[in-house]
């Protein structure tokens, strides 16, 4: 592999470390150890003199706002968490190796306003917190000596955003030496205009960079591997390449491809080399799929030609207790619990999201809508002292807007657009959310589900402001990638059909508006119409079940998200299928009974006196609880995909239903309470296809663990995800157990965080115990990178405890 250089966005470059950097010349490099960090401003901070006790060392990614504490003194909308201001240096030894070569350092994001010098000297700036950017080292770096980089960041503004956002250096930061002619990280296109099962045209654009002062004779080369590493294509061609840069393209036919899709998520590799004096100088490797996609104002979305409904949800970049600094593992056990309910569709809100993600969907086949913002030249409302309560305040992005949305667009862009997952560019979410900010006379009739105030607001902006924006932003994606459509997500399309916003987009995406699609159907024909926000009602997806032209829904959201909150004490957002934690909730399950090809069942009960909330993001009430009064009765739904259920308490039928003639498509029973087991079976053509039991549980007992991965290797950091369950003497699950857990870890390894997916949960993300919540818990442990064996013991006063032993090679 020596003098290879792999793109950052390569799963490779996850398992180098730094000690490779001088054996593989341009290989990305993890740059995130041992860095030091102080949280408040200071006067010296660019100097990088440290005073005692000011500062810690941490390693990268870090998000010191879910450090906390929770506080009402905080906003509502960013999980009444701590902003502030940061900074972080690292000193690092220059390589005299790297005289003549080109040394960048590349940030995948920093939350916000960072500034970043080297040696004192600064490289630049950047307000937008989501986007990734990186800074050539080489004017003021020292290749013999000690290097010390600086970055501040400045988040003082914490009430800038409509969710929790987390502060500091959120994502990994990598080291990047590459001979001074070579292609950038994001210097690669690739391109399948024309595909089919028998062919697809490939086409590959590569710009190269020449930082030296000569023109350079170089030979540029791709090759195509497969899965098996073999070569499906080979082309090469010798360039001259000026000071500066210089466009390459090449394009042919491969034969009998490999599609992606959601269910084989083919891939390949594409390897892309510069050959100069004789040896190969730059490489750039990264993964791609070969795939076509279109939208069609009759007929819907079609992946490879086939017609498919998006089955989405909207996530946010945070997990809980981790913030926003998400080890890949926990996305990966997120993605594929998704992945089991049916989904087959991302909607990246509100902003492009960790660069490890994307790799994710085009491994798993999500199909991917990223997103650029959530509000323009003009501020928005973000909530202070809970949800459309108080008084908002306006700090947030547009103070940005005019000045870099152009190029923060255009970096979203470059960025991701080789990956086949990602399906639309997004430029914008509820930028036209009525009277906030824009306004319009047409808000004075007709129906409007989102609305701020009351009607028409005169001294609000007017909605024809919007318009020329979205022509802008539209142009600024158009000039990178014109292979995929250009949408946004509009809350006000009343008002937005009035003033032309929705005919700059090649597909309209509508939140919360099902009841228009019909009508704007007929009323603009040409017009592409989608769900890109919707809530969790049955009628909502029938909308697009039921209409061959309406292609996809987006669920808000995927997963609780923190922030977005209501009144103190909540501090996060239950709208998920999945909590805080991971775990499934009931809505979950009914989802997977609409999406779901494998067969499925489930059950929950509930008291027959309670109301069901009837709210847009209402969540079923049927919990797998079997432990009622004596005498009670009991409300038992099912949400099954079979097409008959059969209820068994202890064994004996209470009778056997049809799923299409329950109403809602939920088979439902009154039962008089008896303890023991409650089980439901599903049927197909009269065979059993699934089942799904409930017990009557004894008194919480003991502390039981589900472990993801318990075997690591030393040279990298390793995450073991622990489910923690507390249970009877029997062994089954004791929902309503909150006993407080802590933890204890001796050997190689170090608690990230205990979380419980509580949305009200003040206890400290920092702390060695949490309470449970629904008698669960998940634990997130991660390995030092030094080989040994690691105890992680769970205990809860005098219940049994439980060790998880973790090796570390």
């Amino acid at each position: 592999m020596k003098n290879k250089i792999y793109l950052f966005l390569s799963a490779l470059v996850l398992t180098l470390s730094p000690s490779v950097l001088k054996a593989q010349t341009g290989a990305p490099v993890l740059f995130n150890s041992s860095w030091s960090f102080h949280k408040g401003d200071i006067t010296d901070g660019i100097t990088g003199v440290k005073a005692e006790g000011q500062w810690k060392t941490i390693n990268l990614p870090h998000d010191w706002s879910i450090e906390g504490p929770f506080s009402d003194e905080w906003a509502s909308a960013t999980g009444y968490l701590p902003g502030g201001i940061g900074w972080y240096t690292k000193t690092f030894s220059g390589n005299a190796n790297w005289q003549g070569k080109q040394v960048y350092i590349y940030f995948d994001g920093v939350y916000k306003n960072s500034e970043v010098w080297l040696n004192g000297h600064l490289l630049g700036k950047r307000p937008n917190g989501f986007i990734s950017f990186q800074y050539e080292l080489n004017p003021y770096l020292s290749f013999k000596g000690k290097n010390t980089i600086t970055v501040k960041v400045d988040h003082s503004e914490f009430a800038d955003s409509r969710w929790y956002t987390g502060s500091g250096i959120y994502r990994n930061v990598y080291l990047i030496v590459k001979d001074p002619v070579h292609t950038g990280p994001w210097d690669v296109a690739f391109t399948t205009p024309e595909v089919s099962a028998q062919k697809a045209l490939i086409k590959v654009k590569v710009a190269i960079t020449n930082s030296t002062k000569a023109t350079a004779l170089v030979t540029a080369k791709i090759n195509l591997l497969d899965a098996n590493a073999q070569v499906a294509l080979s082309l090469q061609k010798q360039v001259r390449v000026k000071p500066g840069k210089h466009d390459v393209e090449f394009e042919q036919v491969l034969t009998s491809p490999k599609l992606w899709d959601t269910e084989n998520a083919n891939l390949y590799q594409l390897q892309v080399s510069i050959n100069r004096n004789g040896k190969i100088t730059d490489q750039v490797t990264q993964a791609v799929g070969i795939r076509s996609i279109r939208f069609d104002k009759d007929k819907g979305f079609f992946l490879n030609d086939n017609s498919t409904k998006l089955k989405g949800v909207c996530i946010h970049d945070d997990a809980g207790a981790l913030g926003v600094a998400v080890p890949e593992e926990v996305w990966v056990r997120r993605l594929k619990i998704l992945k089991d309910a049916g989904v087959n569709s991302l909607r990246l809100s509100h902003n492009p999201h960790a660069d490890y993600l994307y790799n994710l969907c085009d491994q798993m086949g999500f199909l991917v809508m990223d997103e650029a913002f959530d509000e323009w030249e003009i501020g928005k409302n973000k909530w202070v002292a809970g949800w459309n309560v108080g008084t908002p305040s306006k700090n947030g992005y547009h103070e940005y807007f005019k000045e870099w949305a152009d190029r923060d667009v255009n970096d979203m862009v470059m960025r991701a657009r080789n990956h086949p997952s990602i399906i639309m560019w997004s430029i914008g979410n509820e930028i036209d959310y009525p009277n906030d900010p824009y306004t319009h006379e047409v808000l004075n009739t007709g129906r409007n589900p989102q609305i701020y105030g009351k009607g028409y607001l005169p001294d609000h902006p007017a909605a024809s402001g919007l318009t020329p924006i979205a022509h802008q932003l539209v142009k600024a994606v158009k000039a990178v990638d014109i292979t995929r459509p250009v949408t946004a997500a509009l809350a006000g399309v009343v008002m937005s059909n009035e003033v032309g916003y929705p005919e700059e987009l090649d597909v309209v995406g509508y939140n919360y508006q099902e009841y228009r699609y019909a009508d704007d159907h007929k009323k603009f024909p040409n017009r592409i119409i989608y769900g890109s926000e919707n809530g969790m009602a049955q009628q909502a997806w029938a909308a697009v079940d039921s209409n061959e032209y309406i292609s996809a829904q987006y669920l808000w959201t995927g997963i609780d998200y923190l922030g977005e909150a209501g009144k103190w004490p909540q501090r996060s957002n239950g709208a998920g299928l999945i909590d805080l934690a991971g775990f499934k909730k009931p809505e979950y399950f009914y989802r997977q009974s609409l999406w779901s090809a494998k067969p499925m069942v489930y059950i929950g009960a509930r008291e027959i006196t309670k109301a069901e909330d009837k709210g847009i993001w209402s969540h079923r009430t049927a919990e797998p609880v079997w432990n009622w009064q004596a005498g009670s009765k009991v409300k038992v739904d099912c949400f099954t995909n079979c097409k008959e259920t059969e209820l068994f308490l202890n064994g004996k039928s209470l009778g056997r239903q049809s799923r299409a003639t329950a109403k809602g498509h939920v088979p439902s029973w009154e039962v008089d309470y008896q303890p023991g087991e409650l089980v439901a079976k599903g049927y197909n053509n009269g065979t059993e296809a699934c089942a799904y039991p409930i017990k009557t549980t004894g008194e919480a007992y003991q502390i039981s663990t589900i472990v993801d991965n318990d075997v690591f290797g030393s040279k990298t950091k390793g995450l073991s995800q622990v489910e923690i369950y507390i249970t009877d003497k029997d062994g089954n699950w004791v929902f309503n157990a909150a006993n407080e857990v802590s933890v204890a870890i001796t050997g190689p390894a170090k608690l990230l965080g205990l979380e419980s997916g509580s949305n009200s949960s003040h206890e400290s993300y920092q702390a060695n115990q949490r309470k449970a919540l629904h008698g669960r818990l998940i634990a997130y442990v991660q390995t030092t990178g030094k080989p040994g064996t690691v105890q992680v013991q769970f205990s809860a006063g005098t219940l049994k405890s439980s060790t998880v032993t973790l090796t570390v090679k």
